[in-house]
């Protein structure tokens, strides 16, 4: 009897998380071993915060940040430290923002782009959608606001560690989204001052024990660097797919979203898990419900455009075999 060998399975679904790189797992195992709190005055107390220091230089560092750097637990709770943290009195975000904004500012306002920012307010915006992978022109936004005394917040957990930081006040970093462990993250602050402190660790500015076998393997994962796909092997990717694809202005190479011609976006879920890729409709935070995305209807994509339309991410690990046995079976489900 011949049995048919069932192929591995291929993992698209980096812009919701990573897996962890050897190299960050192994300087976690290092972290391990300095169990101390980094905190405590004796020998090895000093020792642990002797490695955290350590790994907020060179996280910094391959960051390209010359400024101050606060761990936290996550991109969540860099957001919320911003956005509550910070000395204004306005807050504007844009509409196209992470659901993590959105919770963290129930009383923020959305972003127009009409009345310009005053002194006292505090704008975010994205520096790569998770949804569309459409990169925000915060360039123009930062140039614009510091004529106008406004604070600029930008999360960079879809770009930091794949593209260069853009021009801000503060950006919200998540280890998990190249390859560095779940559950630590960084809030990059140009000045302290322009947060209110806590108290606590991190000079104050957040509560908690910090995490250091998180922080180690995280500046790990950002100096791995490399990918094994090349550019020019995700832009011809990009290009295969160029049909399908809802592209709302300039796109990175590595998230997609692509709208089939007739499957729905949960029957496309079904066949593809089925066929061995795992993918999803939009943010793993929202993914689960049946309703439209919000960010996908603020772009202004029409509503059954929107039912029919997934998101594919590639990752640091992803090969150029699996994006093209992807390509194969898109073009078999098209």
């Amino acid at each position: 009897m011949r049995t048919t060998a069932i192929p591995e399975r291929i993992y698209l679904d980096h812009a919701a998380t990573s897996p962890l790189r050897p190299e960050a797992r192994a300087a976690m195992e290092e972290g391990f071993a300095l169990w101390a709190n980094p905190s405590s005055p004796h020998a090895e107390g000093r020792k642990a915060r002797a490695a955290l220091e350590d790994a907020r230089e060179r996280i910094k560092r391959s960051l390209g940040w010359e400024g101050e750097l606060i761990f936290t637990s996550g991109a969540s709770e860099a957001l919320w430290i911003a956005l509550n943290r910070a000395k204004v009195d306005r807050r504007i975000v844009s509409a196209v923002e992470h659901d993590a904004v959105f919770r963290a500012a129930a009383d923020a306002e959305l972003f127009t782009g009409g009345e310009p920012p005053v002194e006292g307010t505090l704008i975010a915006v994205q520096h790569v959608n998770p949804e569309t992978g459409t990169i925000l022109r915060i360039a123009d936004t930062a140039d614009a606001m510091r004529e106008d005394g406004a604070l600029l917040l930008s999360d960079c957990a879809q770009s930091a560690g794949k593209l260069p930081l853009p021009e801000a006040d503060m950006i919200v970093v998540s280890a998990h989204k190249f390859g560095g462990p779940i559950g630590v993250g960084a809030l990059l602050v140009q000045d302290f001052s322009v947060l209110e402190p806590v108290g606590g660790h991190e000079r104050g500015y957040r509560q908690g024990t910090e995490n250091l076998p998180g922080a180690m393997g995280m500046a790990a994962a950002l100096e791995a660097g490399c990918w094994v796909t090349s550019p020019n092997e995700r832009r011809a990717f990009a290009e295969a797919l160029s049909p399908y694809q809802l592209e709302r202005g300039e796109q990175v190479d590595y998230i997609f979203a692509l709208a089939h011609p007739t499957l729905s976006a949960q029957a496309l879920l079904i066949r593809l898990d089925a066929m061995g890729f795992a993918v999803s409709a939009g943010s793993a935070c929202s993914s689960g419900t049946l309703k439209k995305s919000r960010v996908l209807d603020a772009f202004g994509v029409p509503d059954d455009v929107a039912a029919r339309t997934i998101r594919v991410s590639l990752g640091w690990n992803t090969t150029p075999e699996e994006l093209e046995r992807f390509s194969e079976a898109w073009a078999a489900l098209c």
